[in-house]
């Protein structure tokens, strides 16, 4: 079979792969969607995982069954399911406070385990959640979309009345999206790309320049507040456009040294709630129900649906441009 293949540190091309043979407990499937994530990048240069090479990566798809193995029940081939990468012990401690995203041991398909980025893939049954008839290249926006509300129920956004989100790429306006698709009308989002921002706005999102005074002025004025940017000094500044008694959640991914600079007696005198977020938490079935109901907002943030060999090339730094969301293999 046809795959993407990281092959060492920094290395990644086209391979021949020998069709994953079918174990107990599994199901092989047929990839017909499968999304480009900033964490395959970083797993490519070693800045996320492990390093377990050689590896097919790509943790966010979704496709046909093509053969389950005989003790296998609830699902059968022809079966239109998504995958949940995350392959928790389920011994821990995290694991057994319910939080199995933060595994000690966390492996996933696509970073520790081979992926989607490939004609087939072979999951765990219990990784495997039904589609229906929603579009491949839809359902393979649950599990960033798992993310996000992983992210937003542990800050308990869609409490807020108005919400703010910093960075305007696909992660980004996926959040906004999902804050105004749960109730919170007032979703602005920053960013300093005009492109990006004229098309958050036809997403019926509220933009704003960061570094401007049409954004100075909401200082202290939004109850939910995001960073989905991963910039340290970004990160840092949210807290100014926190209101009092809001919240603020790092979503983003910030290199692992970076620093920041926050007084505490700021984050004690106004009752300032700073909250993390880390992957999914088997909550792929939400995002799917959320993806069901979407109006097609969610599905504009897939700018690129290519044949798996010209996905190869966004690996690459430099070669996504403003104009590029959500990059995805098609199988058709």
């Amino acid at each position: 079979m046809k795959a993407i293949h990281f092959t060492g540190l920094g290395i990644a091309g086209m391979a021949d792969l020998n069709e994953p043979e079918l174990a107990p407990g599994h199901a092989l499937v047929r990839v017909m969607a499968s999304g480009l994530c900033h964490t395959d990048i970083d797993v490519l240069y070693g800045r996320y995982g492990n390093g377990a090479f050689p590896l097919v990566p790509g943790h966010e798809y979704a496709g046909v069954i093509e053969a389950v193995a005989r003790d296998v029940t609830g699902f059968r081939a022809g079966d239109r399911v998504a995958i949940d990468p995350n392959i928790p012990c389920g011994t821990c401690r995290s694991c057994g406070k319910g939080l199995t995203n933060l595994c000690e041991s966390l492996e996933a398909y696509g970073v520790t385990r081979n992926g989607g980025f490939a004609e087939y893939s072979m999951v765990n049954s219990n990784h495997l959640h039904p589609i229906g008839d929603l579009p491949f290249h839809i359902a393979a926006l649950a599990e960033p979309l798992a993310c996000v509300q992983n992210g937003l129920g542990n800050a308990h956004a869609v409490k807020a009345e108005n919400a703010l989100v910093f960075g305007a790429g696909p992660i980004g306006l996926l959040m906004a999206l999902s804050l105004k698709a749960q109730g919170v009308d007032d979703v602005s989002v920053a960013d300093i790309n005009e492109s990006r921002l004229a098309f958050a706005q036809s997403l019926g999102l509220k933009p704003v320049v960061s570094g401007s005074s049409g954004l100075e002025v909401t200082r202290k004025a939004f109850d939910f507040v995001a960073d989905a940017t991963g910039i340290a000094h970004v990160v840092q500044d949210m807290i100014a456009y926190t209101a009092d008694g809001g919240t603020a959640l790092i979503f983003g991914v910030s290199v692992p040294d970076a620093r920041i600079e926050i007084a505490p007696f700021e984050i004690f005198r106004r009752q300032i709630s700073l909250v993390g977020s880390h992957s999914l938490n088997r909550n792929i079935p939400e995002a799917l129900a959320i993806l069901q109901r979407d109006d097609g907002m969610m599905a504009k943030l897939v700018s690129h649906r290519l044949p798996l060999a010209d996905v190869l090339p966004f690996l690459a730094k430099g070669t996504a441009t403003p104009q590029t969301m959500k990059v995805q293999f098609s199988a058709g």
